[in-house]
């Protein structure tokens, strides 16, 4: 006879998550675009912030563990009631003020962007996705801010054995901060540099490709180079390497880098790339330079098959773990509240 597990047994979780959809031009304007986006784009590709959201409720649905979406009129009709706001931030003022409310992962880039959400909602706790993030909320939301990654889907993200590996190396273009120096000073010599070596070489860009061509190409590649100044979790990394394809990822250190606080009001630092990691995942680098001394270990390593990233990821980030961790994480932060037991 089965346990009794009382996260399956408790009320339902009331989540909530939104995607902001303006008018830009016109009244409803939003509506037409959207079809018209549809058309021209195909379905929607889901973003960090989505993927977030979709890969908890894969998880919760894994443990059987029971929630609502956006159920707006189930906190109007059940005062007390905890409200899960994944995200975004947009969705807070569509709850009654009392709500108590668990915010994140997909909340703010910093706090200064609410300066105050504590006396605004009854927040409970906020969540970030990793460690050097909840160092640069803590000054400001103190005991508030707790980490919790998401979980990956490792039976949609697993190894290819029967296609060929056609592609040495893939190279991950995720570049924001500035695109034009860093591309000069960081990606283009990397490219030619494995080009030099007679690599076989593919790219993806950051929010051009969809996930089915992700996919596509971590199944033919031997090796990921991932180019980002710095990662809050780096869910396409780790789908990589929950696809078993060892990652040389740029991780340069230094300050956040964000350009609408940095250097002008939030100075913080050290952040990284990969704060989900070791050295089962690959290597890493700081420049351009330390990239070419210290691409041959790593690639023979490689091909020594010396690297086991998938073992890194199935043993911490599975979509279970993540979601036991969210459902843990809501019951203590508000002390084993999930609702109206008649709910």
């Amino acid at each position: 006879m089965a346990r009794p597990d009382p996260a399956r047994d408790a009320a339902p979780l009331n989540l909530f998550y939104e995607e902001g959809d303006p008018d830009r031009w016109l009244p409803f304007d939003r509506y037409p675009r959207r079809v018209v986006r549809r058309l021209l784009r195909g379905p929607k590709q889901p973003g960090g912030h989505m993927r977030v959201f979709l890969n908890l409720c894969a998880g919760l649905d894994r443990l059987g563990i029971r929630y609502r979406v956006n159920d707006y009129r189930h906190l109007r009709r059940n005062p007390g009631a905890v409200a899960c706001v994944i995200g975004k931030p947009l969705v807070l003022a569509k709850i009654p003020r009392a709500t108590p409310i668990v915010f994140g992962a997909s909340g703010y880039d910093h706090p200064f962007a609410h300066p105050t959400l504590l006396t605004d909602h009854d927040i409970r706790g906020v969540l970030v996705p990793c460690e050097w993030v909840r160092k640069m909320f803590e000054p400001h939301w103190g005991d508030k801010v707790h980490v919790w990654p998401v979980g990956i889907d490792t039976d949609g993200w697993k190894p290819s054995p029967h296609v060929a590996k056609d592609v040495d190396v893939l190279v991950y273009d995720k570049i924001r901060v500035d695109p034009p120096r860093d591309r000069a000073a960081v990606r283009d010599p990397i490219l030619l540099d494995l080009m030099a070596r007679g690599l076989r070489v593919a790219t993806l860009a950051y929010g051009h490709y969809r996930e089915p061509q992700f996919r596509d190409l971590l199944a033919r590649a031997r090796a990921m180079v991932f180019l980002c100044e710095h990662e809050t979790q780096g869910i396409a990394l780790e789908q990589a390497l929950s696809c078993d394809v060892p990652v040389f990822a740029w991780d340069p250190g230094g300050p956040w880098q964000d350009t609408n606080y940095y250097p002008h009001r939030v100075q913080f630092g050290p952040v990284t790339t990969v704060p989900y990691w070791d050295a089962r995942c690959g290597m890493t680098f700081r420049d351009a330079a330390e990239f070419s001394a210290t691409f041959p270990r790593f690639w023979s390593g490689v091909l020594k098959q010396e690297f086991s990233p998938r073992a890194y990821i199935t043993e911490n980030l599975t979509l279970e773990a993540g979601a036991r961790h969210y459902v843990d994480l809501v019951r203590r932060l508000t002390g084993g509240m999930a609702g109206p037991a008649s709910a």
